[in-house]
């Protein structure tokens, strides 16, 4: 679990910026339509969340259940937002499911590193 911490952390910061620069178009993009969407709005959240799940996944790869619990709710609240709000924004479910395997594969870490300890 450990390389897969140091990989999906390492693939999540490099994401986050690509979806940086794409919510600020899909938001001049919203905004020009004035349709009344706030998928680019949404899509900076995820970018931001995806970037902290980043860091924190590098950051915690040799630690036990608190930084799995950290990935899971970064992660999570990541999907959350990103699945609820993406409107015609179609791109930010790609990413939103990116951060739905990290949180699952967040929660099967924590679960072998609690049957490690018994």
């Amino acid at each position: 679990m450990k390389t897969w911490k140091l990989v999906s952390g390492i693939l999540s910061i490099a994401l986050s910026l690509f979806v940086v620069f794409q919510s600020c178009a899909a938001g001049i993009g919203n905004t020009l339509e004035a349709n009344g969407e706030v998928s680019g709005t949404s899509g900076l959240f995820v970018a931001i969340l995806l970037l902290s799940g980043g860091i924190v996944s590098i950051a915690t790869r040799n630690s036990g259940k608190g930084g799995n619990i950290a990935l899971i709710v970064l992660f999570g609240l990541a999907s959350l937002v990103g699945f609820l709000m993406a409107g015609s924004y179609v791109d930010l479910n790609i990413w939103a499911g990116w951060c739905l395997i990290c949180a699952v594969l967040g929660l099967i870490a924590l679960i072998r590193s609690g049957k490690k300890a018994e």
